[in-house]
């Protein structure tokens, strides 16, 4: 969340003052947003949930995904991406990102087997997936995609919104998402059967407001229903989405811009699927090493991938020991129709990954930075980049920026 002020601060009051919090009404600020989210990403759908999380178990629960099915999905990438998949007694496949540190298509490819149900391609950190490649591969296998779309809100990828290519797409509006409610998600899809069996999943009560359909069998389900406070913030966060993204996108640019000629020393960019419509929340670079660019943050604060915690999944600890559910008769690793799945996992099952994340490089944009700060960046990153991949002495230095990195949101 880069941003907030009287404006959220009078959403919310109007609420209060409405004395209506619970969403199903007329003028529901709920409905409201969601109406407006599906015509800004394109699509006809659009549920809110309360949480990413949860989103992603509603789109799965809506392809009808569950036990006897396996879901692809990226090594780097927050943990709920797993759990998700999990939460609907489905077994999770892990397979590796390629260096733009997203989902890799040739592993996706390889990974396939014939229990293979369904992907979920990943935008990590604002970056686009290779979409072109995965909705081939998906076609030519007869699988779903579900777009995890919770790091890329406001996003494209060659001018389409993130969630709104594959079949189903999950956002997050976490409090440290591009728009936020705090705590709060959704689902977005074209198909009205897929959207239904989502509301359902999202609110199995929820046709005791909105009415009855015969368009699908009702099933039980926990509640995740948002609240009137989730879309009045969510409301006037849309609002500033479109500059904000235009703004990191901006300044990306004039970061990759600034700091070109460093290549010469060995800094090279990541590959991007998509350099002029994703988020740009980041400019990620390559050092050839994980020494190098260890020795490039401590001159300059940024975030190597490698080390942002629970974005691995060698720090999935739930998926790692099998411990799918809460109650063991519950857990799909122990589920019959699952004996059949690939289940077994190991630290150093996407060595190439590890390696991958342990050499890049973030340096997060901002939407709110000033163009001196952003010359201050550059001339950081150069700096950084000349200790990092040459012999000079860290402290020949000469850095014009200070402060750490928000280790809640990275670690």
């Amino acid at each position: 969340m880069y941003y907030y002020g009287q404006e959220e601060i009078d959403a919310l009051a109007n609420v209060i003052r409405s004395g209506v919090l619970f969403r199903y009404h007329e003028g529901s600020q709920c409905e409201k947003f969601e109406s407006r989210y599906s015509n800004f990403l394109g699509v006809k759908h659009f549920s809110l949930a309360v949480s990413g999380s949860y989103a992603l178990s509603a789109g799965l629960m809506g392809l009808n995904i569950g036990p006897g099915d396996e879901v692809i999905i990226p090594a780097h990438t927050y943990m709920a991406t797993a759990t998700s998949v999990l939460a609907v007694g489905a077994i999770p496949v892990i397979v590796d990102i390629d260096e733009s540190v997203t989902i890799s298509p040739k592993a996706i490819r390889a990974a396939i087997g014939p229990r293979t149900k369904a992907i979920i391609p990943v935008h990590m950190w604002g970056a686009a997936c290779n979409m072109d490649e995965i909705m081939a591969i998906a076609e030519e296998f007869n699988l779903f995609v579900l777009e995890d779309s919770c790091q890329g809100v406001g996003g494209s990828y060659k001018g389409r919104k993130f969630g709104s290519i594959g079949h189903a797409g999950a956002f997050s509006f976490n409090y440290f998402k591009n728009m936020s409610c705090g705590e709060g998600g959704g689902l977005a899809t074209n198909d009205p059967q897929v959207a239904e069996r989502v509301r359902c999943a999202i609110d199995p009560c929820h046709y005791y407001w909105q009415g009855r359909t015969d368009s699908i069998k009702p099933f039980a389900s926990n509640g995740a229903r948002a609240s009137e406070f989730m879309g009045a913030l969510l409301n006037v966060q849309l609002d500033r989405i479109d500059g904000l993204i235009s703004s990191m996108r901006r300044e990306k640019k004039r970061i990759i811009a600034g700091t070109a000629s460093l290549d010469n020393l060995g800094l090279r960019l990541s590959p991007m699927n998509s350099p002029d419509h994703d988020c740009a929340t980041h400019v990620m670079y390559l050092l050839p090493n994980a020494e190098a660019a260890n020795r490039f943050v401590e001159v300059f604060p940024a975030v190597i991938a490698g080390k942002t915690g629970r974005h691995t999944y060698t720090e999935w600890d739930q998926v790692l020991q099998h411990e799918g559910a809460f109650h063991p008769v519950l857990n799909p690793y122990n589920l019959i129709e699952n004996r059949e799945c690939r289940r077994e996992y190991s630290r150093d099952m996407c060595a190439s990954s590890l390696d991958i994340l342990a050499r890049t490089v973030m340096v997060p944009t901002d939407p709110l930075r000033v163009p001196e700060k952003t010359a201050d960046i550059i001339h950081d990153i150069a700096e950084a980049a000349r200790i990092a991949l040459t012999n000079a002495a860290p402290a020949s230095a000469t850095v014009r920026t200070s402060g750490a990195v928000d280790i809640q949101k990275y670690t």
